[in-house]
């Protein structure tokens, strides 16, 4: 056999195999330290772009919270149970998704990082205006404005931390990301809660929105110093400045590490047809459609983005306080403390399964979540429909605590994998135009439930979260037929996962070194 028969066939195991990199390098004993100079820099870039994540956290939960202060009802003239004015203040954020959606090209345009650090500071902006806005139509005017900026951000985050993130530790560091959902959801929820405390007046709700601009101001002063992703760069014609990325974060400054060389041939053998692309590039979306595979990933994609949206987690973020009123809690105070702590519960939940997915894998987590969520919800809607026929305290206080419980078990599975599974099961030259696919489809599936939700939960009340129950038990089955597995492989070796006839069978296929 030749060298270059060697070689080939070299290629074709790294290519097949997908956790031979990594057996590689544990074999010579060369994989790179986790917290070596190169990573360490690596994580603090990576912690700069999880506050992206917070911005959605915030709105949900702020929008929850001002909503039953009298205040901000008396102000713009509206009512909690105003079902149809609730919903359009609520769910103008999807409106703005999806129109943003439609602009997430400017990632493949103008590369992630500074597509993150100029709508960071767009978002600054729509948020003084939501501050400051003195009518309730230029209130939603502004919030559909934060919501666009929000949504490109959000897009550009995860694209970037998947791309840049450690390959061997890619799940973990990238999986956090979307746990700081969460954080956001607690800084909206207590500021809310102290503010009711201890402000009397307009500042009791303009005060929440003001610390709007919190987390994109962090985004926009530490963004400057934030790397742009290798894989941009190689599409764009700067294989050097790829290089040298690989070697000063991934090998951790050692030039001559193996894994220099591996991701190099990766990256540029799966770019090789990629031209740099043009501000006319939303047009272009033939790369999502053109082959068997790209449709099934694109698929994923879709379908990820619905069942993050539309598993009943939209409805205990944006109407929690609606919920409680349903099972007798009407203190105000208790219900943005319980609001608040639901924060917290999900945020434990959520970083517990980012590095749960690295280790169970991400197909068990989310059909375990799936059926969690059905069980709980089953139990909401029969405790919530005693307390309706009886008063029963007892039957209130099981049905608080497991809407608390559903809140765990969705965030366990679903949190940390929302951006981040559609972004790694896109190919390279796919991944700004899927990833506007998926803004567009979990904007749709968050609008069906924000702007009906209000109406259902009046007039159907507990029936609401039995249709909830039917659903998740459907996820459930999806997954396990069709979802891919994407633990332990690189986004390049993920490729002949999807050439395969039965793509789910290949990745759940136990690999043989």
């Amino acid at each position: 056999m030749s060298t270059k028969d060697l070689e080939t066939t070299h290629d074709e195991k790294v290519t097949a195999h997908p956790q031979a990199i990594a057996a590689a390098l544990d074999t010579a004993g060369e994989r790179p330290a986790t917290f070596g100079r190169g990573h360490i820099k690596l994580y603090f870039f990576c912690l700069i772009i999880y506050f992206c994540s917070t911005m959605k956290g915030y709105d949900g939960s702020l929008m929850g919270s001002i909503n039953v202060l009298p205040e901000y009802q008396d102000y713009y003239n509206v009512s909690q149970n105003q079902s149809s004015t609730t919903g359009l203040v609520f769910s103008i954020f999807q409106i703005g998704q999806m129109v943003g959606a439609l602009f997430t090209w400017i990632c493949d345009w103008q590369g992630r990082k500074w597509t993150l650090v100029i709508s960071a500071f767009m978002i600054i902006v729509s948020a003084v205006f939501t501050a400051v806005a003195p009518t309730l139509p230029s209130f939603i005017a502004a919030r559909f404005l934060l919501s666009f900026f929000s949504t490109i951000a959000t897009v550009a985050a995860p694209m970037l931390l998947v791309e840049i993130a450690p390959p061997l530790h890619r799940a973990t560091v990238a999986g956090i990301y979307n746990t700081l959902y969460y954080m956001g959801s607690i800084i909206a929820t207590f500021a809310v809660y102290g503010s009711n405390l201890h402000l009397h007046g307009n500042i009791k709700w303009r005060l929440p929105l003001w610390l709007q601009i919190l987390c994109p101001a962090i985004v926009v002063l530490g963004g400057w110093w934030l790397p742009e992703s290798p894989r941009w760069q190689v599409g764009h014609g700067h294989e050097e400045k790829a290089r040298q990325f690989i070697i000063e974060y991934h090998a951790n400054g050692d030039a001559d590490h193996p894994i220099v060389a591996i991701e190099m041939q990766e990256i540029e053998a799966s770019l090789e047809s990629v031209i740099g692309r043009s501000a006319w590039a939303c047009f272009d979306v033939r790369s999502l459609f053109k082959s068997r595979a790209r449709l099934y990933r694109l698929m994923l994609a879709m379908t990820m983005a619905w069942f993050g949206q539309f598993s009943g987690n939209n409805v205990s973020s944006y109407y929690l306080p609606i919920m409680l009123e349903n099972v007798g809690i009407t203190s105000t105070s208790l219900t943005l403390l319980l609001n608040a702590i639901y924060a917290i519960t999900g945020w434990i939940a959520a970083t517990i399964g980012a590095r749960l997915h690295d280790v169970v894998g991400r197909r068990k987590m989310l059909m375990g979540s799936c059926l969690g969520m059905s069980v709980a919800l089953a139990i909401v809607a029969a405790t919530a429909a005693e307390y309706e026929k009886s008063g029963s305290v007892p039957s209130s206080s099981a049905s608080i605590a497991f809407i608390f419980i559903f809140g765990v078990v969705f965030a366990v599975g679903f949190t940390p994998m929302q951006p981040i599974y559609p972004a790694e099961v896109l190919a390279n030259d796919m991944r700004a135009n899927g990833m506007m696919l998926f803004q567009i489809t979990a904007g749709c599936a968050s609008f069906i439930n924000t702007f009906a939700a209000p109406t259902a939960m009046k007039n159907i009340r507990y029936w609401f979260y039995v249709f909830f129950v039917f659903w998740d038990l459907f996820e459930f089955a999806f997954i396990y037929f069709f979802f891919v597995e994407t633990k332990g492989r690189t986004l390049e070796e993920l490729d002949a996962v999807f050439e395969a006839k039965n793509p789910r069978k290949a990745s759940t296929r136990k690999v043989l070194h």
